[in-house]
């Protein structure tokens, strides 16, 4: 069956950094792309990042550029989040998520909680 497991959450101070992983399977990885969520306390679930199949192409959220990378292996079939320079803003449930080229409509991950303390 398919799932994205996501890890790496934790606890931070701001301006640290954290790196989160998405593990895929079930599905052939390479043909989707691939992009990351997050849900903060109280708010709408927010698009954070997306890289195309090949990894050629990366975007990014406004409040997140400059500060957060994604990247891919679809040899380990792994996708990742570096953030730095973590803000308390940041601070949210961080979910991956596998789309088909042209949809919407794809698989999710359960989530990893990201905490940036004051």
């Amino acid at each position: 069956q398919v799932q994205l497991v996501e890890s790496g959450g934790g606890l931070v101070q701001p301006g640290e950094s954290l790196r989160l992983s998405c593990a895929a399977s079930g599905f052939t990885f390479h043909y989707y792309v691939m992009k990351w969520y997050r849900q903060a306390p109280g708010k709408e679930r927010e698009w954070v990042a997306g890289v195309t199949q090949d990894g050629g192409v990366k975007n990014y959220a406004d409040s997140v550029k400059g500060r957060f990378t994604i990247s891919r292996d679809n040899r380990k079939r792994v996708v990742y989040l570096q953030m730095n320079s973590l803000k308390v803003e940041d601070t949210a449930v961080y979910y991956c998520k596998a789309d088909p080229r042209g949809s919407n409509e794809g698989y999710w991950g359960q989530g990893t909680q990201v905490t940036v303390s004051s």
